[in-house]
């Protein structure tokens, strides 16, 4: 067994506020991009599938362009602001 840490990588983010779905759409490129909002939640095409997105998650934009949802706790317990 070995151990492994993390790269250090910059990311883009949002954060879905459950009012600003027209930042998140121009955000993900929404014509290309499926982002939905359905009542006080986010719909939004991942590579692993449709993840839902509550208000106070972060939108994050990975490495290879892919975008998803992860909950704030998660979110700020890795990410710093640069």
């Amino acid at each position: 067994m070995a151990k492994y840490c993390k790269k250090p990588v910059v990311i883009d983010a949002i954060q879905w506020t459950g009012d600003n779905a027209r930042e998140i759409y121009d955000f993900c490129g929404a014509g290309n991009r499926g982002c939905h909002v359905c009542g006080n939640e986010m719909l939004i095409e991942t590579l692993e599938g449709t993840m839902t997105a509550s208000a106070g998650d972060y939108i994050i934009c990975g490495v290879a362009g892919e975008y998803y949802p992860c909950k704030p706790d998660i979110f700020h317990a890795t990410y710093e602001q640069v």
